[in-house]
Parts: C-alpha cells; structure tokens; sequence
C-alpha cells in the first residue's frame, strides 16, 4: 500500500478518473517532469488544492493542517529563517520542548526537513499543507518583523543628509534598496490583509497610509513626510507615468507577484497641497478562478430568477450599484456560465479587469478614438452572439446596446442607479425611446455590498420596535452586533457578501414601461411578481444573523 503511486491512490478512492489519470501523466510526460503531478491534477481542475492535500495526507498518514484556521505559534516561526521557509515552502507552525510542527507540501522530502532540523537543531515533525496557504502564511507571519525594519532602513536612508530635491528625485537614489522595499512591503501587506484599495496621503508632517478593508478604511501606518517624495517617484516610475511632471493627475498600472498571486495593481496619482497624494487599487488577475454564479451570495428565489435571465437567447440584461458594489464580478459570472465553445463572446470595457480564457475582450482608448460607441459599433460586424459593455455612460452607447439586443444579441451591462425600478426610467431619460426599452429589457439587477459579521464574537440582542419597523416585521426577534476579536482585527466583520434585488420584465412591467410609468409604478408590478426589495434581502440576512442593523441601515436607506 505505503508504495502504490499517487495517481492510482486517487483513481482507487474514486478522487479523480483513470481517464483523468492518464490526461494528468501525459501532461506530466509534456512538462519533462518539471511539474509535479499535484500540481498537474489541480492546474486540469480533476481536483481542488484542497483536496488534493486532504487525500494525500490520507494516503500518507500524514496529519492535514487548514493554516487560515489554525492559531500559528509566532515563537514556532521565528525558529526558522524566513529565507529558508520562502526556499522549501514551509512554515513552523508549533514547537514543544525540543519537537518543532512544520507544515509543508511535501512531507516525504527529507532533505527539507533535515535543513530545517540542522539549522534549528530541534526535530521536526511534519504535516501537510497547501501550497498557496503556505505562501500565504508565510507572508503574513514575516511580514509585521518585516515592516518594522523596513521603517527603520528608510529612516537611516534619510538621515544620509538633505540632498536637494533633483538629487532626491534622481533615478537611482529612488532605486535604493529602502525604498523600493518600502514600496512592495505596503503592497503586499495590503494584499494579505484582504485590502482592495491603498491611500497615500501627503500631510504637512507626515504622510498617513491606509487601506481600504470591506469597505472601510483602516490606517496601515504613518511614514515621515520626507519619504514621501522617494515613495511616490517609485511608484510612478514602476506604474509608467512620468516622475519629472507632478502639477497634472497621472494614472499607469504595473504587475506585482505576492505570495505566488499575480496581482495587477493600478495606480492614480493627484497633486494636493502637501504633495502628491497616490491611491493604488489592487486587482488580483485571471489566476483566481471565475467566481460561479452559484457563489454570488443570491437567496434562492433571486438565484432562480437570474438563472432564468441568462437563458434568453436576446435582450439586455442590466446590473446596477454604485461603484464597488461587485457588478463587474456578477457580470463576470454570468459571462462564465455563457461562454460555451459554440458562441462568440465579446467584452468592451474600462479597463479589462480580468482576462477569461474563450472570451474576446476590447480594451477603451478615448484617446486613440477607441471609445465605447466606436467599439461597439465594429464588435456588431463582429457576428457576436453575447456583447458585454463595461458601462452604458452615454446615450450612444446606451442606444447601440438596446439596438443590439432588439436585432438578435444578448447584451450584458452595467449603470449607476440606486435601484433596479430606477435604471428603466434613467434608460428612457437617457434618451432611449420607451418603447424600445420595454420590447429589448430582459431584466435589472441592483446590488449593494453589506459587511458580514464575524461568527465567532457577534453579539446576540433583541431587537427594538424601530428595528422592527426598518425590517418589516412585527415583533422583535434575536438580532446580532458587531463586537471585535483578535480574529476579525477587532472589527467585528469579516468578509462581505452581497444583497439583489431583481426585475424580470414580464409582460406587465413591458406595458409599464411602453407607457412611460414611473419608479413607482414599475416597482408594485414587479413585487406582484415577486421581486424582494433590496431593504427586504437585507432584512433576511439581519434576521438569520449574518449582518447588523447598521449595515441594513447603511446600504438601504432613504429618505
């Protein structure tokens, strides 16, 4: 048993196929055995990282290790230089008088383990981890030693004495090592920390970082405004913008690679009083997988409606939010369950936020006259079946999209209203004709992002007679505050997920529409038909505890 290979292992425990298996080996047999054959099987998707770890700790005897919910012992980690752990994958997770728990890949390997044993002199017990899990680990555990004597370099790096500025500017004092470390230290710990979004903000003493964190912005760190001059020319000059021009707004884009994720990071750059203020948005690329539409947070009743949405074969389908509230994600994940082999799939958007395989997707250059209208209008040569427009921003596009979909295309897209009823009559005053609207709408889904709550310290309560009121129901029931616990970074929330609200334009909501109704009148047609208002999809998840009043509050209220 200990000798049977691996692939067969998996074929016996019914994991993956014999078919699956001999795919896997005559990769294996391509790549000159150059890729392991884990990594194969979860790269041809037979099975999950996670799994793949699971059984062959199985397989193994070997103990499996979940590192995002174990608390890793930072003495444990210390023990082991991080240049070694970076060089074997592994991280000590434990340590027990002289025995030292190290999670790895791959624990067969003695040779990892003897290096470890050699340089720690303790012994080593292994057990198994993922790979990305480790990765990430590691970056996390390392990371806050690290901050602290990057700071520190800078400091020193600063105290060299004054240059003046063109000298300070200059191309090589930035590429110093202080600084360009500085740079990646905030990226990647952004990263770790789940941020979507880091502000550099310049003030007359210092300069504040923040990221920005489910939604919110937290503080990072404070850095000595006399960095922020070599900060700011080195991340301009990684993200392409010229370094010599700071009275005008700039924007460029770069690639970074944290603990194996490629990320593509977007940078902005703004000329304030106190210098220029730099705002990085982080995208991770194409490597996380597509989310599914079953992953998207829809109750089942919204799930089933949009699930018959994507099966017209023409029409518009429109999702609506304010900025950053997961529509490209929702747009996305429809366009991954439509994009068969036998239909041609186009995207026009600004910018192209993450690269599908099988999908040909358009990038806008307004300044090269590649605007949305003009793109759209050579993409309808084209012979799509399904066009994806990043944004409906004027009555062009607007116009050409609704024309598109009344001539036989299914259109995906997105626009910023504050809910579903309103986007039809923003349509029509946008300057699309009524009648086209009604005839062309397949539906609209509006959503919004609401914090979900941490399992382990939300706080139970009954509800009071305003609450009630806000939710819709009658008497007060058990409902949860946010409290804060090492595991949530004492925020209370962790991870966010998202609330719909869904029209599907049935007959009734058509002859409204043709006529010219308003919100009002759009939106009692459509809850006959049984839409649940987006205050209402918040409501349930306050209800089964998932988030709090004050993200109800938040994210549905009005006047």
């Amino acid at each position: 048993m200990r000798n049977e290979r691996i692939g067969d292992y998996l074929v016996a425990q019914k994991y993956i196929t014999p078919d699956q298996l001999d795919k896997v080996l005559a990769a294996q047999k391509e790549a000159n055995g150059s890729k392991r054959f884990g990594d194969l099987v979860v790269e041809l998707g037979f099975m999950s990282e996670t799994n793949f770890a699971k059984a062959l700790a199985g397989k193994l005897r070997v103990q499996y290790v979940d590192l995002d919910n174990i608390d890793i012992n930072t003495e444990a980690v210390q023990k082991v230089p991080e240049a070694l752990a970076k060089k074997h994958t592994v991280i000590a997770i434990n340590i027990q008088g002289k025995r030292l728990t190290v999670a790895t890949d791959d624990p067969i390997n003695f040779i990892i383990l003897e290096d470890i044993k050699v340089s720690t002199g303790m012994d080593t017990v292994p057990v198994l981890a993922t790979k990305s899990a480790i990765n990430k680990a590691i970056g996390k555990c390392y990371s806050m030693q690290n901050v602290d004597s990057v700071l520190e370099n800078v400091q020193q790096f600063n105290d060299l004495g004054d240059m003046s500025q063109d000298e300070a500017d200059s191309k090589d004092r930035v590429e110093s090592a202080p600084i360009v470390k500085l740079a990646t230290t905030i990226i990647e710990n952004s990263f770790r920390a789940d941020a979507t979004d880091i502000h550099i903000e310049p003030f007359k003493t210092y300069t504040r970082i923040r990221i920005r964190v489910n939604g919110d912005l937290v503080e990072l760190m404070n850095i000595s405004s006399a960095v922020h001059s070599a900060l700011t020319t080195r991340l301009k000059l990684i993200s392409g913008m010229n370094i010599a021009e700071k009275r005008i707004p700039q924007d460029g884009r770069f690639t970074q690679v944290v603990d194996g994720t490629t990320l593509d990071v977007r940078v902005s750059s703004l000329p304030t009083v106190h210098g220029e203020k730099i705002v990085i948005r982080i995208l991770s690329t194409g490597q996380i997988a597509l989310r599914k539409i079953t992953d998207l947070g829809m109750s089942d009743h919204n799930y089933e409606l949009f699930e018959s949405m994507i099966r017209c074969p023409h029409g518009v389908i429109l999702v609506t939010g304010p900025t950053g509230s997961g529509k490209t994600t929702t747009l996305y994940a429809a366009l991954g369950e439509l994009a068969k082999p036998n239909v041609n799939v186009i995207t026009v958007e600004d910018p192209v936020e993450k690269a599908i395989d099988g999908i040909n997707q358009v990038q806008v250059n307004t300044k090269a006259g590649m605007t949305f209208a003009a793109a759209l209008r050579s993409i309808l040569r084209q012979d799509p079946d399904i066009v994806m427009i990043g944004e409906m921003r004027d009555t062009e596009t607007a116009d050409i999209g609704i024309r598109a979909a009344i001539t036989g295309h299914l259109v995906l897209s997105t626009l910023h209203t504050n809910d579903a009823a309103s986007t039809v009559v923003r349509l029509v005053d946008m300057g699309v004709a009524a009648y086209m609207v009604a005839t062309s709408l397949i539906g609209v889904i509006a959503q919004r992002l609401v914090k979900v709550l941490c399992p382990k310290c939300k706080t139970p309560r009954m509800s009071t007679p305003e609450e009630n009121k806000l939710m819709g129901i009658s008497q007060s029931i058990q409902i949860y505050d946010p409290c804060g616990c090492p595991e949530c970074n004492n925020t209370g929330y962790r991870g966010r997920t998202a609330i719909h609200e869904i029209i599907h334009c049935t007959s009734n909501v058509s002859t409204i529409i043709a006529k010219g109704g308003g919100k009002e009148e759009i939106e009692a047609a459509a809850k006959q038909n049984g839409t649940k208002l987006l205050r209402e999809n918040a409501s349930e998840l306050v209800q089964v505890g998932e988030t709090s009043i004050d993200e109800l509050i938040k994210a549905t209220y009005t006047v």
